[in-house]
């Protein structure tokens, strides 16, 4: 097989390509090598005639992909470090492995076995990658695979990782992110990485608690793009929305219109809800699809407060609202026979209603754990830490975040507060 790309143009969907000229250093890195918009841009060359992206040019992919489908989740710089190290940022780089007989491709030399697993597994489909393998030496989608792995290796066998293991196990595997024969390379990533303009320094945080502050309530005119509330909600979810009284006196005093209502964001200009809009989601779900399970809508508010800050498309390792990972969801769906929404893909679950409909689900499969009414301290845990990591007395912290999460919704409505889970 051949791929050969002499334009920039051979290897970017249009979009991608918008998004990079709108980047205001790759548009003066391009103006100044004579570039044009409107006409084909030629990839950069190296003594070999092989084509590579330029610091800039990588910076621009990676923190454009970072910031559509994994913010807060994982840093920009890492991607390019790994990046100048597995391939010296070229997207036709290829690497022979005579003991395994694979080939690792692209940008971040990614196996083609693996990227049929985040595909298909996890739910990473922004792109469309099967029966066409040459698609993954394009810059755009290698970077976006690369990049859900990382995540993947962040939460490795559901336990929070550090930099230094995602980087060591990206380079040779799980088993030998310990292993000495990883240590030079974790050692020329820092370096690397130390080099690289306007680095920014990434940690693996715990779950956030319930009394982080919280991001402050602004509407902004500019942010990430496909963030308003009808990019990512149904029509009839949107009326609903609109209709409730305390989300339409919200909206309307912030100047709201309908088809154009606008997530608030934060100075990192991250997407989030404000607790009357999380408050109506959980209420418009529950009276919707769960009338017969009795699960509390403040219950729901509460663990989107711990787990996700309200941010839309998550915090950390959790992805969403709720923090409902793309395999749990689905197997609700499949499995369990939640099916109000569709979840083809991880990027659903960065929709307010879908995240809320399955974090609701989970409960109430929880609830019911292993046949046995469960109790509002059992199921609140194995939400947070997972059915079999339960112990009361050991993970009680969980509760008392839970407890002060929901303080914050004692007062939103008359009643509230009740730690009934069913």
């Amino acid at each position: 097989m051949t791929v050969s790309f002499i334009y920039w143009d051979d290897c970017v969907d249009p979009e991608d390509l918008e998004a990079m000229w709108m980047d205001p250093a790759v548009q003066a890195e391009w103006l100044n090598a004579g570039e044009t918009r409107g006409s084909k841009v030629h990839l950069s060359r190296d003594p070999d005639g092989q084509p590579y992206l330029t610091q800039t040019e990588i910076k621009a992919v990676a923190g454009i992909i970072v910031r559509r489908h994994f913010v807060s989740q994982i840093d920009s710089d890492m991607i390019c470090a790994i990046a100048t190290l597995e391939s010296d940022r070229q997207p036709l780089a290829t690497q022979y492995n005579k003991k395994s007989k694979e080939t690792t491709v692209g940008i971040m030399q990614i196996l083609p076995k693996t990227a049929q697993w985040l595909v298909r597994d996890l739910g990473y489909q922004r792109y469309e990658i099967s029966g066409n393998p040459e698609v993954l030496y394009k810059p755009f989608v290698n970077v976006y695979l690369g990049a859900a792995y990382l995540k993947w290796l962040s939460n490795y066998d559901q336990k929070e990782r550090s930099e230094e293991f995602m980087v060591r196990a990206y380079k040779a595997g799980t088993k030998k992110a310990a292993h000495k024969s990883t240590l030079q390379f974790w050692k020329q990533y820092l370096a690397v990485k130390e080099s690289l303009p306007s680095r920014k320094v990434f940690e693996v945080s715990p779950l956030p608690t319930a009394s982080s502050a919280a991001p402050a309530v602004t509407k902004t005119k500019a942010g990430p793009l496909n963030t308003t509330w009808d990019s990512r909600t149904s029509k009839e979810d949107m009326e609903d929305m609109w209709i409730h009284p305390n989300v339409n006196k919200e909206w309307m005093k912030s100047g709201e219109k309908k088809g154009k209502v606008r997530f608030s964001h934060d100075t990192e200009k991250r997407p989030y809800l404000s607790r009357v809009e999380l408050r109506a989601v959980s209420e418009i779900i529950l009276s919707k699809h769960f009338s017969t399970r009795r699960v509390e809508p403040t219950v729901l508010c509460a663990i989107a407060e711990i787990v996700s800050m309200r941010f839309v498309n998550g915090v950390g390792q959790r992805t969403g609202l709720m923090g409902i990972d793309y395999p749990t969801a689905r197997w609700l769906n499949k499995d369990v026979g939640y099916k109000a929404y569709i979840v083809d893909s991880v990027d659903d679950l960065c929709k307010p209603f879908v995240s809320v409909y399955f974090g609701a689900a989970y409960l109430a499969w929880l609830s019911e754990y292993e046949g046995r009414e469960r109790t509002p301290q059992f199921v609140v845990q194995a939400y947070l830490a997972g059915p079999q990591n339960v112990n009361l007395q050991e993970t009680g912290p969980l509760w008392l975040k839970f407890e002060e999460a929901l303080s914050h919704y004692e007062d939103v409505k008359k009643g509230g507060g009740d730690c009934r889970i069913l």
